[in-house]
């Protein structure tokens, strides 16, 4: 149980004043609530927009005000209580009460909407913090209408990521009930919400689950072995799962690694790509990648490559990635048959 709770429980001792925490904008709305609406319209009338709309977002939070605390608040502004105080109660009844007698009716439907909007909050934004792997893992063993509820309050962007994460049949389940997913209760979501936050605390990862493994680290390891030990765990993986080693053998070498390579190497692999197939992966790379290209062809070719770039105009990005992989492809069979060597197991530039 949190210490506000214990605190706002009949009977436990306070060594300290009821007010001691209270900023002082909280401190106003205890005072508007204890006033009354009517009593404090012409005063808050008086305060800029922004200003009220922060007072509105305090008396909404506010929830219930012990006696004790009314009390001492009162008596912080130097008002003499005569009889026993009631309990008062906030919320966004309260709050919308607050502007509706402050405001004409348009602008405290604007501002009121505002406070409801900072009140609430993004449902499970505390899963914005993980990478989109994480989160699968995380819901994996999870109901496929949780999987949709928790998807359906995501960033697109992210959750996109998370549904190409799931198994086939689990994926095409949460896409199904999400498309088909009705209104749900606000209180239904805050209940599956903190039952997944706890959880999430529970694995001891809420503040820290940070990403440790990837292809990328992996990639980053293998191009630090000899050539010997990249081939064994290259091999192994692939009897495990084949598409995971193409994977892996396809960000080993990037496209853009070409002009870490020599002359010789460069021009070798020139006379095995098609010219429209290089003018497609060269597509919106550096210019010192093009550069290097076109100093390893003679001036004519180089002039017939330009040409050819910029007669293709737009190019979607997976086609340039497709063809950058193929010319990828053409340097690792180079280098597989000995005619050119690839640098590795340390900083060594590419060398022939």
């Amino acid at each position: 149980m949190t210490e506000a709770v214990v605190l706002s429980m009949p009977g436990v001792a306070r060594e300290e004043s009821p007010t001691a925490g209270l900023s002082p904008r909280q401190k106003a709305a205890v005072l508007v609530l204890q006033l009354g609406m009517e009593a404090c319209a012409p005063v808050l009338a008086e305060l800029s927009e922004r200003e009220l709309e922060r007072l509105s977002t305090e008396v909404a939070q506010m929830g219930s005000v012990d006696p004790s605390t009314a009390s001492a608040v009162l008596e912080e502004f130097a008002v003499t209580l005569t009889s026993t105080v009631p309990a008062l109660r906030g919320g966004l009844d309260a709050a919308h009460g607050l502007l509706h007698a402050s405001l004409d009716a348009e602008r405290a439907l604007a501002i009121g909407q505002r406070v409801s909007k900072n009140l609430v909050g993004a449902p499970f934004s505390f899963l914005h913090r993980l990478d989109a792997r994480q989160i699968v893992s995380f819901l994996g063993e999870e109901h496929p209408q949780t999987i949709a509820l928790v998807l359906a309050h995501l960033p697109a962007d992210l959750a996109s990521r998370v549904l190409a994460g799931l198994g086939h049949d689990l994926q095409a389940s949460v896409a199904h009930r999400i498309a088909v997913m009705d209104r749900t209760t606000p209180e239904v979501i805050k209940q599956v919400e903190e039952i997944l936050e706890r959880r999430l605390s529970s694995l001891g990862v809420a503040s820290n689950f940070a990403a440790v493994g990837g292809v990328r680290p992996l990639v980053e390891i293998i191009n630090r072995s000899d050539r010997t030990a990249e081939r064994m765990i290259l091999e192994g993986l692939e009897a495990i799962d084949p598409d995971l080693a193409e994977q892996v053998r396809a960000q080993m070498f990037r496209f853009e690694d070409v002009v870490l390579l020599d002359d010789r190497s460069i021009q070798l692999i020139l006379r095995q790509v098609q010219v429209n197939e290089l003018a497609t992966a060269l597509k919106g790379v550096p210019d010192h990648v093009r550069v290097k290209i076109s100093n390893n062809m003679s001036e004519r070719a180089a002039l017939s490559l330009a040409e050819e770039i910029d007669l293709l105009g737009p190019v979607r990005i997976h086609v340039v990635e497709e063809a950058q992989a193929g010319v990828v492809r053409v340097i690792r069979k180079l280098e597989e048959e000995g005619q050119i060597m690839i640098g590795r197991g340390d900083d060594d530039a590419f060398v022939a």
